[in-house]
């Protein structure tokens, strides 16, 4: 696979990688600071900026949150095994440089169909034996678990966790959700936990109802399927899983550190991304 470089000064282009529309895993890098996009992904993140100055700074938190969970499962839970499905771009503290900071035996297998996540993750892991790249569908459960880099590392005879960080917004129907959910919930031996973070619509008439539902207008046009959730109904995708408190919370009321800086956000934009982890009995 050959890669070139962007006209508009982007990222590199890989075959199978449409630069004229915006990916999501791009958009959400650019969020973070990143490099590897498009002109079509900086017009979106103009719009959603425009709309909600604080996005950035959501896709900050989730970052830190998964910082926190990927911790806790390292060091408390002694978990050894991550699956990050949906994983987007490579970017600062990723999942196994932080699960490997904790332990350097941990083995880490990423899982993402998107075609500039598929070239950056396997350029950035070459080097790394503990980690692999799977280019599969995390809605497919199936394929994911049968991907040779997944059974290459993980051993389903022991406790695994599985990551679905800002994903299961992007599935429509919440009952196809809370089927994936399970489907890796059921595959997953005894011990093992889920972590989940997800965009919330409280749909109540609120001011925060209002600022989701003009973001969740934005992305429509280019991510159709995208459905942000009440937190009631993102508690469902935990059915029969124990909750790790402080249970199903805000992004940065999960665990959070005294040393950390709290986000500085307006109260309408302080209720939109959840998360928890879960631990199967």
């Amino acid at each position: 696979m050959v890669a070139e470089r962007g006209s508009d000064g982007g990222g590199l282009i890989a075959p199978g990688i449409d630069t004229t529309r915006p990916s999501i895993a791009r958009v959400y890098d650019l969020f973070l600071g990143g490099k590897d996009n498009y002109e079509s992904d900086r017009a979106l993140y103009r719009q959603i900026v425009e709309i909600a100055p604080e996005t950035p700074v959501w896709a900050r938190e989730n970052r830190r949150w998964l910082g926190r969970v990927i911790a806790y499962l390292a060091r408390q839970a002694r978990i050894s095994q991550f699956l990050d499905a949906g994983s987007g771009l490579p970017t600062a503290e990723n999942t196994h440089q932080i699960a490997q900071r904790h332990d350097p035996e941990v083995k880490v297998v990423y899982v993402d169909n998107d075609p500039s996540v598929i070239t950056h993750g396997q350029a950035l892991l070459v080097d790394n034996e503990s980690t692999q790249f799977a280019a599969a569908d995390l809605t497919d459960v199936c394929q994911v678990l049968t991907e040779p880099a997944v059974t290459k590392l993980i051993d389903f005879d022991r406790p695994v966790a599985v990551l679905l960080a800002m994903v299961l917004h992007h599935i429509e129907d919440i009952q196809d959700a809370r089927r994936i959910v399970a489907e890796y919930a059921d595959a997953l031996p005894s011990g093992s936990y889920l972590a989940i973070s997800h965009a919330v619509n409280p749909r109540d008439g609120s001011e925060a109802d209002g600022l989701a539902t003009a973001i969740e207008a934005r992305f429509k046009p280019f991510f159709p399927t995208l459905t942000p959730r009440t937190p009631a109904e993102i508690a469902t995708l935990f059915d029969g899983l124990d909750l790790v408190d402080p249970g199903l919370v805000r992004l940065f009321d999960w665990r959070h550190q005294t040393d950390e800086d709290l986000p500085d956000l307006r109260p309408a934009a302080a209720h939109l991304l959840y998360g928890a982890v879960a631990r199967k009995p």
